[in-house]
């Protein structure tokens, strides 16, 4: 049965939903978490009057020429790619990060609210900030407190909303 901590519980729980089961809500609570972080992000944007990130597009750059292969298109076209490839990205860990919180229900992990929701933002941190360092398009080390702000709050509220997606799947 389930062991109580103060972190969470761990063990399975009375829902009889499987891995995959899991796996899917978890995707569902990662877009939706998504979704939030967009809004959070372009309210930031709007209300400070600050461009758009291109870390992103960067990345796919720096990917592009890591895996040897190249964006076709000339031009306009091409940057067009490369924008979308870019947000693709944030898409895909948003929402792959909620499937790995899903996994982990499914393992029988159910973490206190605000643990939970720390774990999320560290997980979904490291999924976007992590590749982004390794090929050297962004430092952390370097950033300012408005920068660290600027990413940090957006993936809060990503992970917030994770969380409490999660919780209510797993309600009777």
């Amino acid at each position: 049965m389930a062991k109580k901590t103060p972190v969470g519980t761990f063990g399975k729980g009375r829902r009889g939903i499987g891995p995959a089961g899991w796996a899917l809500r978890g995707a569902a609570a990662g877009a939706a978490g998504t979704t939030v972080l967009n809004v959070v992000t372009y309210l930031d944007m709007s209300l400070r009057g600050r461009s758009a990130s291109s870390t992103p597009e960067v990345t796919v750059e720096k990917l592009a020429g890591v895996a040897h292969t190249p964006i076709p298109g000339d031009g306009e076209k091409r940057q067009n790619r490369v924008q979308a490839l870019g947000a693709l990205t944030g898409l895909v860990s948003g929402i792959g990060v909620g499937v790995l919180v899903g996994l982990a229900r499914a393992a029988g992990f159910r973490s206190q609210p605000l643990v939970g929701t720390l774990l999320t933002t560290a997980g979904v941190l490291v999924a976007t900030n992590g590749p982004m360092t390794v090929l050297g398009v962004t430092d952390p080390r370097t950033w300012s407190a408005t920068d660290w702000g600027s990413d940090v709050v957006p993936h809060l509220a990503y992970a917030a909303v994770v969380k409490t997606t999660m919780d209510a799947f797993d309600r009777p």
